[in-house]
């Protein structure tokens, strides 16, 4: 892989837009499109990063990634997301610099995945250790827990973050993580009652009811079916790439890992079933005696659940649905809701109920990240906040979001200028002063104390008497109307009473990054986003431990009568505390861009490009950064870099680094005013300069490569030279050496002959001495042996003798005995002897028999017929009930050899028997095919792969099957797949599904009794699926494909059994006609096949090859 070493090597398009020549909107532009089509996502203007979403993986942000860009120079490697966290980082740890990291950008450009980028980055190259481990992993769990509770699926993004989050790392004194501080900003809460089209709630409430388990939806009472929740939309519940119930998973395993306790985690999902229990809670009108009206509770089991839940009355929520009680000093009033009323306290409810969890949430993460110890930390903080909007309808929330983005883009400005301001100073450089849109009057119109839109929008929050949207827009025309910055259709500026694109009800501001229209609609309401104290004393009351401290303005001991901060000043103020945290911090931008609205890779849309870069102030910050030197680079790297171009300082300088460019720019003759010295770098003002040096430097670079191949080519041939040389010696000293051992081992073997021969005399004479020796041994042993025998001989007759006497009294004893029992036999044996003599012949005969049949007993094949002859005619009966008991057994045997899978093929193919026995004549030859089922591997095979995943069921048969075609008579390859509920048609090539046919829809399938495989596929009248009429199919499995079918139909429960024709005659339905079949015997015309031809309109015909 190329290892690019600078910023400027190996450049697609220009890297840095400081360097764009010449520099346009256009050419900014193309510049972008360009890298982008070449997946270089991030491109710099100075220290800023541009990030385009890719909306793919890329392979950019591997180990290997990490470990390149670790401690190296901003500009020494192409455009990364890693550089600028590596800048940052080491900015803080070995310069003691306070560091913010700013990721801004709209919906679905990527400011999410950028925050985790950095902190991922941080948390790779800071140091290792158990206690430094467990923190880098707390801080990186935090992500999932907030990103569940916080982001939800838009129109723009799948994963979009409907809250600003501020997260401070604090840092030891060795740039090791030691905890952090997370703030959030303006939760969209109202997406928890109501989502645009095609968008989603939060993703929590889809992740508990996909991924917990059975017992947990059970205790909280949840059911699985989305459609059973009115909060939750319907018609984008699923999201592709989204798998819930992992993320819910991942998510329980975070917050464990976070910190939660198991109760903690357990209070946590009681409250969100409780969001989704109130949705469903629904009211009816009911008229009072008095005339007014009231609301009452429709289904009351619902709220019972929920109060289950959270450990509250009944009795008591519903009350606090139903009436409202206003305090006065020392009076309290008590009205009735009416039904719209009701559903506003209702949502209101829910909205502060998962606003106040969410951060409630924030804050007890905090409390597991935050550092430990009093003493001063080092600090990065990263910024990931919504981005500038500008919809269609832009309501309260828009307006909110974009002021924000108003301060960010002033404190941008501010912080650019003064870093390029010390910058200057810090070197020595002259300072001129810089023109530049200032949005600092748009802000003031915002947030100023006395006339500033939310102070006049608290005012009219705040004022007695009937207040309205329409008032505050009056209140606006009155005191704005002259702003060069404010519009509206009613405003004293006479310029827009004919400007049919305002509306009435709206105003627009002129933002620095375009006019957005406002509609006022919602303005009031959603800015004193007020809830019931009635709501809040009942939440108060509940037993659910966390439910006292989310709502501490129920409790009536504390009772407090002034009235509630409103949610545009609470904004704000926080909005002012982040710009004053910011401002004491060294910041590092990242504008995150979104190239389409499709969310898809490799589409570059121009037009939704541009309009980013316009809100972004991108050119604008590019004019700032080229206002005075375009380009800066220390002393040492630009010597390194351009060396080669001057012979004085090549190839080594041995003086200080800024003298070595002095030589070197002074060689080159570049103009004075092109650059200038700083203390530390050299500024060159042109881009134009800076190219035409590293073109020189390229040049310089082929000639310096063509010198270094040339002495390469001459040391190359020098060194093979040599190593011959030293090769020939080598060969000679090995050659003289064999032939020395040669000559030695010659005379060793005349040596070793001699020897032998000598030693042979020896060993003989020694031999026939020992062999004299031994006969005069071995005759004093015989000797001995011979008188020893004798001895023996003797004693050993003397033994028989008195054994012989001993044994003839025995057997004359014996003889005595026996002639005693048989005269007492006699007197016995006379009266019984006929019978007992035919008994013990029976007996003998059939111990003979069974002995016999023992040795020739048949194998145990169940088709091994043999059986041995029997003996005698009277066993016929036992022979024959025993040669029936040995093969029942030999039978029982043989199937207890058997899996299920075979068990199921005999019992299918004892079914095919059943069918097509003695009936089709193809039957004969598939009786040895086993049945495979799946003959074109669907499973396995990738090119199917579509096609397996589109069919839900197990499929039961794969094959390739020719679909007839009735206007000729010809076949198209099909794939056939059989499941226990349909039959399914797919293109052979492609994959795709051409038909699915329901199991209950086929009344009866019909074949031919010729040897062919062709059937027909019957449907019923009136069926879905008998719209395009019956399907001729051809086969070389028919046999088993019939067989399989009629077997589901026997062992489906809910539908008929279908029918199995089989004649050479049988009607077809095509689409709205009938067609014969007609089947008939023929010598074949190509080869032994079968071939179908048309004969009219109504007839097709169908030659079988007449078989032998």
């Amino acid at each position: 892989m190329e290892v690019k070493t600078s910023l400027l090597d190996n450049m697609i398009g220009v890297g840095d837009m400081v360097l764009l020549e010449p520099l346009s909107e256009d050419s900014f532009l193309e510049n972008l499109k360009n890298r982008f089509d070449h997946n270089e996502i991030y491109t710099y203007i100075g220290s800023v990063v541009i990030s385009m979403n890719p909306y793919r993986s890329l392979p950019i942000y591997t180990p290997d990634k990490v470990e390149e860009y670790r401690n190296r120079n901003f500009y020494e490697l192409s455009p990364h997301i890693y550089a600028l966290a590596d800048e940052a980082y080491r900015s803080l740890r070995d310069q003691d610099k306070d560091q913010c990291i700013l990721i801004t950008g709209e919906s679905g450009a990527g400011k999410t995945e950028a925050s985790k980028l950095v902190m991922s980055y941080v948390a790779a190259v800071c140091g290792r250790g158990q206690e430094v481990n467990k923190v880098k992993e707390q801080l990186l769990q935090s992500n999932p827990v907030l990103e569940a509770f916080g982001n939800a699926k838009t129109v723009r993004n799948d994963n979009s973050s409907r809250f600003g989050k501020y997260m401070d790392i604090e840092f030891d004194f060795k740039g090791d993580p030691l905890g952090g501080v997370i703030s959030n900003y303006l939760l969209e809460k109202s997406r928890v009652v109501k989502q645009p089209r095609g968008e989603r709630n939060f993703h929590v409430f889809y992740q508990l009811l996909s991924g917990a388990s059975d017992d947990t939806l059970k205790k909280l009472k949840l059911d699985r079916d989305f459609s059973k929740y009115n909060y939750l939309s319907l018609d984008s519940a699923a999201v592709n790439g989204l798998d819930d119930a992992a993320n819910f998973r991942t998510v329980r395993n975070a917050m464990q890992i976070v910190g939660f306790m198991e109760d903690e985690v357990q209070s946590v999902l009681e409250l969100v079933a409780a969001v989704l229990k109130l949705g469903n809670i629904e009211f009816k009108p009911e008229s009072r005696c008095n005339g007014s009206d009231e609301s009452r509770i429709k289904d009351k089991n619902d709220l019972k659940e929920m109060c289950e839940l959270l450990g509250t009355e009944q009795s008591v929520l519903e009350r606090a649905f139903s009436y409202r009680t206003v305090e006065a000093k020392m009076e309290k009033v008590s009205t009735t809701l009416n039904v719209a009323q009701a559903y506003y306290a209702r949502d209101a409810l829910a909205k502060n109920l998962y606003s106040r969890l969410f951060s409630w949430l924030v804050t007890r993460i905090n409390e597991s990240i935050k550092a430990q110890g009093k003493t001063r930390h080092k600090v990065m903080g990263v910024l990931d906040i919504y981005g500038f909007e500008i919809f269609e309808d832009n309501s309260f929330e828009q307006f909110i979001i974009n002021y924000c983005n108003e301060k960010l883009q002033q404190i941008f400005i501010e912080l650019t200028l003064r870093e390029e301001q010390e910058e200057y100073i810090r070197e020595g450089i002259e300072w001129t002063n810089i023109e530049y849109f200032n949005n600092a009057v748009i802000c003031d119109l915002i947030e100023n104390n006395q006339n500033g839109i939310l102070a006049m929008l608290d005012e009219e929050c705040l004022r007695p008497g009937t207040v309205t949207d329409e008032t505050f827009l009056d209140k606006l025309n009155t005191i704005c109307a002259e702003h060069q910055h404010f519009e509206s259709r009613l405003s004293k500026n006479s310029k827009f009473l004919t400007d049919h694109s305002l509306p009435h009800n709206c105003f627009r501001i002129q933002h620095y990054a375009g006019k957005v229209l406002y509609r006022v609609e919602g303005f009031v309401d959603k800015n004193n986003d007020l809830l019931y104290r009635d709501l809040s004393q009942a939440m108060f009351k509940a037993n659910h431990s966390l439910i006292k401290q989310l709502f501490p303005e129920g409790n009536p001991t504390k009772v407090n009568l002034k009235r509630p901060p409103t949610a545009g000043s609470q904004f704000r103020a926080s909005v002012g505390t982040l710009m004053r945290n910011l401002q004491t911090k060294n910041p590092n931008y990242i504008r995150c861009i979104k190239p389409n609205d499709k969310k898809a890779s490799h589409i570059f849309t121009d037009s939704l490009v541009r309009h980013q870069l316009r809100y972004l102030g991108l050119m604008e910050n590019v004019r700032v950064r080229r206002a005075g030197y375009a380009f800066r680079q220390p002393y040492e790297p630009c010597l390194e870099r351009y060396k080669m171009l001057c012979k004085k300082t090549w190839p080594h300088w041995r003086g200080p680094a800024r003298e070595g460019v002095e030589v070197l720019m002074a060689d080159l003759q570049v103009p004075a005013e092109e650059f200038s010295y700083g203390r530390s770098k050299i500024f060159i003002r042109n881009p134009r300069m800076l190219f035409s040096l590293e073109e020189r430097r390229r040049q310089c670079l082929q000639d310096l490569a063509t010198l270094i191949q040339k002495i390469y080519r001459g040391w190359k041939c020098r060194r093979q030279f040599l190593l011959l040389k030293k090769s020939q010696i080598v060969v000679a000293a090995w050659y003289r050496r064999y032939a020395q051992q040669k000559k030695y081992q010659q005379i060793k073997s005349a040596t070793t002959v001699v020897q032998s021969y000598t030693r042979g005399w020896q060993a003989r004479k020694l031999l026939r001495e020992l062999k004299h020796q031994k006969k005069c041994e071995e005759a004093v042993t015989t000797i001995a042996a011979f008188w020893h025998g004798t001895q023996a001989r003797r004693e050993l007759r003397k033994l028989k003798e008195e054994a012989r006497r001993k044994h003839a009294v025995a057997v004359i004893w014996a003889y005595w005995q026996g002639l005693k029992v048989r005269r007492e036999y006699r007197k016995f044996f006379r009266a019984n002897a006929g019978k007992k003599i035919y008994d013990f012949t029976i007996q003998r005969i059939m111990q003979k028999y069974f002995l016999g049949l023992k040795s020739s007993m048949p194998s145990m094949s169940p088709v091994d017929k043999n059986w041995p002859a029997r003996p005698y005619r009277f066993l016929d009966g036992v022979h024959s009930e025993l040669r029936r008991i040995f093969h029942l057994w030999r039978c029982k045997k043989y199937r207890g050899q058997f899996t299920e899978e075979k068990k199921a093929v005999y019992e299918e193919k004892l079914e095919a028997s059943e069918i097509f026995k003695d009936k089709k004549a193809l039957y004969a030859s598939s009786v040895s095919q086993p049945f495979k089922g799946d003959y074109v591997e669907i499973s396995k095979n990738p090119k199917y792969q579509k096609l397996n995943s589109a069919v839900v069921e197990k499929v039961l048969l794969a094959d390739v099957v020719n679909k007839i075609n009735r206007a000729n008579g010809k076949g198209t390859a099909r794939i056939f797949l059989l499941t226990k509920k349909s039959v399914v048609l797919a293109d052979q090539k492609t994959g795709q599904v051409k038909a699915s046919v329901p199991l209950p829809d086929l009344s009866s399938v019909s074949v031919s009794t010729q040897s062919d495989g062709f059937f027909a596929l019957r449907l019923k009248e009136g069926s879905a699926s008998a719209v395009k009429g019956d399907f001729l199919l051809s086969s070389e499995h028919l046999i088993e494909i019939i067989t399989k079918l009629h077997r589901i139909g026997t062992t489906a429960a809910d539908r008929d059994q279908i029918n199995i024709d089989i004649s050479d005659e049988f009607l077809v339905q095509f689409k709205q006609d009938k067609v014969c079949v007609k089947f008939i015997q023929g010598a074949p015309k190509n080869g032994n096949s079968v071939s179908c031809k048309r004969k009219n309109n109504r007839l097709l015909e169908v030659s079988v090859p007449t078989t032998a």
